[in-house]
């Protein structure tokens, strides 16, 4: 019987100059442990005109995770952080109770040709921090865990496996491991994994109980202990998950919260541009996202 209980494909959007394949969430499948959301950006190559322009815009009770492959993001966010993110770190900003960000083309790539590729993740909260004071934390690349064993390359982006813990601060149980190899190879790690677990084959295929798998899709294990597999070589696959929580986690637009009154809140706290629960971003201020109006009378 296999192991695999779900298998998701990529869904592609294009949002202005880049695509974004949608992982996460679908109808079938709303979480990955505290994995609520993923978004695979690009790979997209951009001209000297076509920059990357997300202005200011609001969560709660989650937190965020941008981890590049290629290009650069400049974030800014209400709490007053300011860091351009390159490929290989980690921008780790948990909401709470409520924080404003953006995300642009830094200033000095504006003008220039450019290329954009990485995820973005959303990582629900417990519960005792969904309201919690915001926060960011920037860990650069030379500061997560790798190692290798033989032609297998680890590197633990955000959480614990294997023994080892990545500096991202976390607020659960969780993993989010890249995996690369330069042959093919039997990759056999259920024992190192816990709660539930997908994997995300970006590069090359997996071959899982004599089924093949290539790149742009999601699969999501029944047991993780039996997490097992073989990849081709040049391959990259990333694995995330962890222990689920006990609430189930509602999402409405950016908002993930385990009580609807809290999110519906938000969304009033938004429309109306409410600067005490959703203060403006330093050195961001002139524009925003509006609240879509189907989100702000949806249920």
């Amino acid at each position: 019987m296999s192991n695999i209980g779900l298998i998701i494909e990529e869904k592609a959007a294009d949002i202005g100059n880049f695509l974004v394949g949608r992982l996460l969430p679908f109808r079938e499948k709303r979480a990955v442990g505290p994995f609520v959301f993923i978004d695979h950006m690009g790979p997209s190559e951009l001209k000297d005109y076509q920059n990357l322009d997300v202005p200011p815009h609001p969560h709660i009770g989650l937190s965020t995770l941008t981890y590049l492959l290629e290009g650069s993001i400049f974030h800014r966010d209400s709490i007053g952080s300011a860091m351009e993110i390159k490929p290989g770190a980690v921008n780790w900003m948990t909401a709470g109770k409520g924080v404003v960000h953006s995300e642009r083309t830094p200033e000095y790539l504006r003008e220039t040709d450019k290329k954009l590729h990485g995820f973005q993740i959303w990582v629900g909260l417990p519960k005792h921090l969904e309201q919690s004071e915001p926060t960011f934390h920037h860990t650069e690349a030379d500061e997560l865990p790798v190692w290798e064993n033989g032609d297998i390359h680890y590197k633990l982006i955000a959480g614990e496996a294997f023994g080892k813990k990545s500096p991202v601060p976390v607020h659960s149980k969780l993993f989010f491991i890249e995996i690369k190899t330069k042959s093919a190879q039997k990759i056999s790690i259920g024992q190192d994994l816990y709660g539930e677990a997908a994997m995300y084959v970006l590069d090359g295929t997996v071959n899982i109980e004599g089924n093949t798998y290539g790149s742009k899709q999601l699969l999501i294990a029944k047991d993780t202990k039996l997490c097992e597999f073989e990849m081709s070589e040049n391959a990259t696959v990333y694995l995330f998950g962890g222990e689920p929580f006990e609430e189930e986690r509602f999402i409405f637009w950016n908002f993930v919260n385990s009580d609807r009154e809290v999110i519906d809140q938000a969304k009033v706290n938004w429309n109306d541009q409410n600067h005490d629960a959703f203060p403006l971003v330093p050195g961001d201020e002139d524009e925003f996202v509006p609240l879509p109006k189907a989100i702000l009378n949806r249920k």
